[in-house]
């Protein structure tokens, strides 16, 4: 597991926050520049993971030499932050429409950018790179739940249990696809391998409420749909939550 927010902080700040590059009028275009670094471990990490992401591998797929790359970025707890941010920064968070097709917007981009980038899964943000991309969020988040018209302190938390629960159904999604691709098995396939424990070792006198929703349908789809599932009736029991709160505090 990564951490955000482990480099150092002055150094993390000034390159999330850098200006844009003006483009150069005359002569070549610099070999590397912290936009190709960003956007070569980015890939690197999209197509070998975030471990196999070294400082080394990344500058052999650029062609410069390593203390090249620390020219440009500290290191990789300051790289692994740039990444996160601008990964971020990849959503289209234009408002439009109601609170609640906003969120639901969000949180279906969010599904599709752990697929996109499935090292996602493995960086926790609990300290987050304060860049464009979160800060972007977070207003956006805030901006749509302001809307329902909750109190300061319950959209700031709304806001949070939104990220809380859509990163880490994003995660899971992502999880199915990565074990497959690396794997080389289909979750049916695992599944199906693992048969004799249903046969052989599982007790229905002593777990009767797994075994009740085996006979009536309740674990018939595969472990993707099933994720699948999860996450829609997770994010709508969420937001049918907020939206009776919202009522609840409208004055009577």
């Amino acid at each position: 597991m990564e951490r955000s927010g482990g480099g150092d902080p002055r150094e993390t700040l000034r390159l999330l926050w850098r200006p844009p590059q003006p483009r150069s009028g005359r002569g070549r275009p610099p070999k590397v520049s912290l936009e190709k670094i960003v956007a070569a471990a980015m890939a690197l990490a999209d197509r070998d993971g975030l471990a196999a992401m070294t400082m080394d591998r990344l500058a052999a797929s650029l062609g410069v030499g390593t203390m090249t790359l620390y020219t440009h970025v500290p290191g990789k707890a300051e790289l692994v932050d740039l990444m996160v941010d601008s990964a971020w920064r990849e959503l289209d968070l234009t408002p439009s429409g109601p609170w609640r097709d906003r969120i639901e917007d969000y949180a279906k981009q969010n599904v599709a950018l752990h697929e996109r980038h499935p090292w996602l899964r493995v960086v926790s943000t609990v300290r987050p790179p304060l860049g464009p991309g979160l800060l972007a969020r977070d207003d956006f988040l805030l901006a749509a739940l302001s809307m329902t018209g909750l109190p300061a302190a319950e959209t700031s938390a709304a806001s949070d249990s939104i990220v809380t629960f859509v990163d880490g159904a994003a995660a899971t999604l992502a999880e199915h696809t990565h074990a497959e691709r690396v794997s080389g098995q289909s979750g049916e396939d695992w599944w199906a391998a693992r048969q004799v424990f249903w046969e052989s070792i599982f007790d229905p006198a002593r777990y009767p409420a797994i075994d009740r929703a085996w006979q009536n349908g309740g674990f018939d789809r595969s472990a993707v749909q099933a994720a699948a599932n999860a996450f829609d009736l997770g994010l709508r029991a969420l937001l049918d939550g907020i939206a009776a709160m919202a009522r609840a505090a409208r004055p009577r």
